[in-house]
């Protein structure tokens, strides 16, 4: 595999909405630990993360929505190398906040204007492109220029939805909390554009069940390899 390897590792509920609504204030790790029935369990997703590969991707969009621009403390370093794809959600301090955080930060974006490309720090990369990003050059050039053999995804789900689309998910580690959330506006595991046709059936992926782990609580921990 000329590219990394990849995992996708969610927190879902049962019904696959990876939000508690249908806006940005609406968040799972938020508002999960106010939830009777659902908070108790709450911490092995957390724990299951910190086992997950030393190399992250993530979105500017989700960063921003848990604050990292806002943030002001020092952090602890990680060892995680972390890859943001961002076209205008971080600021110039979100920027600098996740390179104290992290051993290594990538941000690959199409924005020309992006606050990363003015900040010089030896362990900030970016990955310009002219009008949209390629995710498959991206995962190649961070495996041979970078080292990312096996990279763990933790986006949104409209992201999530290209990178499905493109045949570069290869692998999921889905937690899924006790809980049905509902409603047609809020985000699920995978969203993007709906499937119009019969043509369009061979953009579904099938699933090849790896394991199905108990959790306690009545949490779960679902395995599938992705038949790409």
């Amino acid at each position: 595999m000329n590219r990394s390897e990849t995992t996708l590792f969610m927190l879902t509920s049962v019904d696959g909405k990876i939000s508690t609504g249908d806006n940005d204030s609406m968040d799972v790790d938020k508002d999960f630990p106010k939830i009777d029935g659902v908070k108790k369990g709450l911490q092995q997703y957390y724990d299951l993360e910190q086992e997950t590969d030393l190399w992250s991707l993530n979105s500017g969009r989700v960063m921003a929505k848990i604050g990292i621009n806002e943030k002001t403390d020092e952090p602890e370093r990680t060892p995680v190398n972390f890859v943001v794809v961002d076209d205008g959600h971080l600021t110039e301090n979100g920027v600098k906040y996740l390179a104290k955080k992290h051993s290594k930060i990538i941000i690959a974006t199409a924005n020309e204007n992006h606050p990363a490309l003015k900040i010089n720090l030896d362990n900030l990369e970016v990955i310009k492109y002219e009008n949209q990003i390629d995710f498959t050059y991206l995962f190649a050039k961070l495996k041979n220029d970078f080292g990312a053999d096996k990279m763990t995804i933790q986006t949104g789900g409209t992201l999530n939805s290209v990178l499905l689309r493109e045949g570069l998910i290869d692998h999921l580690s889905i937690v899924v909390a006790p809980c049905l959330i509902g409603g047609k506006n809020t985000s699920t595991l995978i969203d993007g554009e709906s499937l119009h046709s019969e043509a369009d059936l061979s953009k579904i992926r099938p699933l090849k069940f790896v394991a199905c782990n108990q959790l306690n609580d009545s949490y779960i921990n679902l395995k599938y390899d992705v038949m790409n």
